[in-house]
C-alpha cells in the first residue's frame, strides 16, 4: 500500500486508474474528480453465501462476501449534493430518494431473446435501470447477460463479483458521460475502472471489501486495450 499526495492510502495506482480500500464517504471528500458512475448496494440485504437457487439455472452459484451495505436502504444524498454528473445503477431500486430526471440508462439484458423457451429459467430482471442526471433522453444497450449466456464470455467463466457488469456495458456508459476524471464509490471488481482505462479515460475506485481491491488493481494492472480506435 503507497501513499497518494501524502493523504490517503492508496491500494493500487497506474497512470490511468487510482483504487482505494476503505469507506467511500471517509475518502471520496479528499478526491477531486469529475463524474460518479457507480453500482451501489441496493438495500436488498442479498445473503450471497447462502443465496439458493432453484432448478434450471444457467449458472452456477458461487460463495462470496455479502455484499456491503446492502442491509440497509442506499442514501444517494452524498452523491447528489456532489453536483458533478452522476450514473446510479439501481435507481429503480432508492427512485423515491432521487430527483425526477428524464435520462435513464436502460441496460436490456435479454438482447432479443422473447419466449420462455429461448429464455429458460430466470429468476433475475430482464434489464437494469441507471437514474442519472446527463440530461436528455432515456438511451438503452443490448447485450446479453443471464445466466450462463453471457455475450462475449465464455459460459464456464466465474463471476468476480455477485453483482457483477460487463465490461461493454461500463464502456457505453463512461461514452454517454462527460469528458473528465471518473470516481467509482463502490467499485466491486473494477469493472468500471477497467473499461475506464480501455478508453484511455483516468478513474479511481473505492471498495470497502480488500478480496475485491485485489481483483480489480489484478484486472487493471492488465495490458491496455486500444478501444478508442476501435470503437472510431
Amino acid at each position: 500500500m503507497s501513499v497518494d499526495g501524502g493523504e490517503v492510502p492508496y491500494y493500487y495506482k497506474d497512470d490511468h486508474v487510482t483504487i482505494y480500500h476503505g469507506d467511500c464517504l471517509e475518502i471520496m471528500p479528499t478526491l477531486t474528480f469529475d463524474v460518479v458512475v457507480t453500482d451501489p448496494p441496493y438495500g436488498l440485504s442479498l445473503n450471497m453465501s447462502n443465496r439458493s437457487r432453484k432448478r434450471g439455472a444457467l449458472a452456477t452459484a458461487n460463495d462470496y462476501p455479502d455484499v456491503i451495505g446492502d442491509d440497509q436502504p442506499f442514501d444517494p444524498e452524498p452523491f447528489l449534493s456532489l453536483g458533478v454528473p452522476l450514473v446510479l445503477f439501481g435507481g429503480n431500486h432508492f427512485g423515491s430518494r432521487l430527483p425526477d430526471s428524464p435520462t435513464w440508462l436502460v441496460w436490456d439484458k435479454l438482447d432479443g431473446l422473447t419466449s420462455k423457451r429461448e429464455i429458460g429459467f430466470n429468476d433475475q430482471a430482464d434489464c437494469e435501470l441507471a437514474w442519472s442526471n446527463l440530461g436528455g433522453p432515456a438511451r438503452i444497450f443490448s447485450h446479453r447477460w443471464m445466466g450462463a449466456m453471457k455475450a462475449g464470455r465464455d459460459a464456464r467463466t466465474k463471476r468476480r463479483h455477485p453483482t457483477e457488469k460487463p465490461v461493454e456495458l461500463m464502456t457505453w456508459v463512461i461514452l454517454q458521460v462527460p469528458d473528465g476524471v471518473i470516481l467509482d464509490p463502490y467499485m466491486g471488481s473494477g469493472t468500471t475502472l477497467r473499461a475506464a482505462k480501455d478508453l484511455g479515460c483516468k478513474a479511481i475506485g473505492i471498495e470497502l471489501e480488500e478480496r475485491y481491491c485485489e481483483i480489480a488493481a489484478n484486472r487493471c494492472a492488465q495490458e491496455v486495450l486500444d478501444l478508442k480506435r476501435a470503437l472510431s
